[in-house]
């Protein structure tokens, strides 16, 4: 009985040591080495998925920007749109698959997603009354304090649930084109890739403007370079006919990182 508590402690101190020794980012990384990804839109992006032991466990080469502009190692849920809601998303998944990808490269995630925002609100001063939040002007900030200790790679964006009105479906285009523009000049980046990804087939089936959001998802690519559209067909909804669930979170993260990689081989 004492040796087994002892193995117990000492597993606990164990695990301790390790946590205490990636709880900052080391401080060699030269900046070129820590690739930035803001995630950007609406809930599916923030997560809504329900949140398993796997999410808990950190990548040591991937790292988020928490809501206080800290980098810590990154585990779901990920962002603080909406506290009592978010869970699993996207994010994480991607940057495992990146890291995976280079390993000789750390990510750095810049959660910047917020529930329920049109892509109105997706613009220089733009207001979230919902999350009382400014979606556009906050990324710009917490992608700024993220470029400090590392090197923007690219944006992922996945919002079009709130825009899937009839009155609104025609905009669509135009503002998307435009607030990649918007990025991309903020960013003094004409270049840098965004992937984008389509909203959830049960969506579409619950809501029919969304298919037209989907068509100038799937479109818009072959008008504006250095960016991508993954497919979400095939991925299931959590129950509310809106939201993935957490194993199809995350694997829209793996296709989104998929498209990643292919677009900076090709920038």
């Amino acid at each position: 009985m004492v040796n087994r508590l002892w193995i117990v402690v000492a597993l606990l101190l164990l695990n301790r040591v390790e946590l205490a020794a990636q709880s900052a980012l080391p401080t060699s990384l030269a900046a070129d080495r820590f690739h930035l990804y803001v995630l950007a839109g609406q809930s599916n992006m923030a997560g809504r998925g329900v949140v398993e032991a796997m999410d808990k466990i950190p990548h040591p080469r991937v790292w988020m920007l928490n809501k206080d502009g800290q980098w810590v190692p990154a585990t779901d849920p990920m962002h603080f749109d909406k506290p009592d809601m978010v869970g699993v998303g996207p994010g994480l998944a991607f940057g495992k698959a990146m890291a995976e990808q280079d390993t000789a490269a750390f990510i750095g995630l810049i959660p910047a997603a917020v529930g329920g925002s049109p892509i109105d609100s997706w613009q220089p001063a733009g207001y979230h009354e919902q999350t009382n939040s400014h979606p556009y002007d906050d990324a710009l900030k917490r992608a700024t304090v993220a470029q400090k200790t590392g090197t923007l790679h690219g944006i992922l964006w996945h919002q079009g649930e709130s825009d899937s009105k009839p009155e609104l479906v025609s905009s669509y285009r135009a503002k998307l084109a435009q607030l990649i523009g918007q990025f991309r000049q903020a960013f003094t980046a004409p270049n840098l890739p965004v992937v984008v990804g389509t909203l959830g087939d049960f969506y579409g089936r619950k809501t029919p403007a969304a298919t037209q959001i989907n068509a100038v998802l799937r479109d818009l690519p072959k008008h504006v370079s250095g960016m991508a559209c993954v497919e979400a067909t095939g991925l299931t909804d959590k129950g509310d006919q809106t939201h993935f669930d957490a194993p199809s979170a995350r694997a829209l993260g793996k296709r989104y990182a998929e498209a990643m990689q292919i677009l900076e081989l090709t920038k």
